[in-house]
């Protein structure tokens, strides 16, 4: 980190609307000999209108972590609330349409369905809420040339390059323009200019007054795009830089 970097005390977000809180976040799995706790009480406030990255070694918790924050894992022991709804105690359907309205997830293995196109992927998230299928696909294709693949539309993903599936899956977590966007590894795949270029795009998009971003990523070349930054170790958040300040 520069000097342009200062620390706040672990799980502790400057003063701001909370997008995401969680509260002492505890996830196991197994049992047994095999019980492993993934989570240890995990403390962490982001903020509505920023952009923050989740570092860490490996193994650290951070993709459980986001896996919980977006209501595909439940929690054991604590409390997280996205934009103060408490996924976990929903109904199944209700959880459901609010994850489909609300939150846009950009797997690291990019959960392409193969038989779909490139557009009709990312035209997915809008048929699930409704959208006239004309429409949705119109949509879709915005997107897509926004993430420059608009000449791979009609490509099914076996077609497509790593990279490109990437941007695939980003665009379909965009294409919603949903509140919170939470991305494992987004730029893996990609070329530094192409890398930078989704960043920025998805800062554009996600990063609003009302909005917020959380990226898990060994990127170092993306760090700078961040507002802060939670750094995980062994199941916690041991750290939180806040790169806005100066020192």
């Amino acid at each position: 980190m520069d000097s342009r970097t200062s620390q706040t005390a672990p799980g502790t977000a400057p003063s701001g609307k909370a997008a995401v809180r969680c509260r002492g976040v505890v996830k196991i799995y197994g049992g047994g000999s095999g019980r492993v706790v993934a989570l240890r009480g995990v403390d962490l406030q982001v903020e509505q209108g920023e952009l923050l990255m989740l570092v860490g070694p490996s193994g650290s918790g951070k993709t459980t972590l986001i896996s919980v924050i977006a209501g595909i894992l439940d929690q054991d022991e604590g409390d997280c609330r996205v934009f103060d709804q408490d996924l976990r105690k929903m109904p199944s359907r209700e959880k459901t349409r609010y994850r489909g309205k609300t939150i846009g997830f950009v797997f690291q293995s990019f959960n392409l369905i193969p038989t779909l196109t490139a557009v009709e992927n990312v035209a997915v998230p809008l048929l699930l809420n409704g959208w006239k299928r004309s429409r949705a696909i119109q949509r879709a294709g915005e997107v897509l040339d926004r993430v420059r693949l608009a000449d791979r539309s009609r490509s099914l993903p076996a077609e497509l390059s790593g990279g490109e599936q990437q941007r695939v899956a980003i665009a379909r977590s965009l294409v919603h323009e949903p509140r919170l966007i939470v991305c494992d590894e987004p730029t893996s795949s990609l070329d530094q200019d192409t890398g930078q270029r989704v960043i920025e795009l998805l800062r554009e998009v996600a990063v609003r007054e009302d909005r917020a971003l959380i990226i898990v990523t060994h990127d170092s070349r993306i760090f700078k795009f961040s507002d802060r930054m939670a750094r995980m170790n062994d199941g916690r958040v041991v750290e939180v830089i806040d790169l806005r300040k100066t020192a």
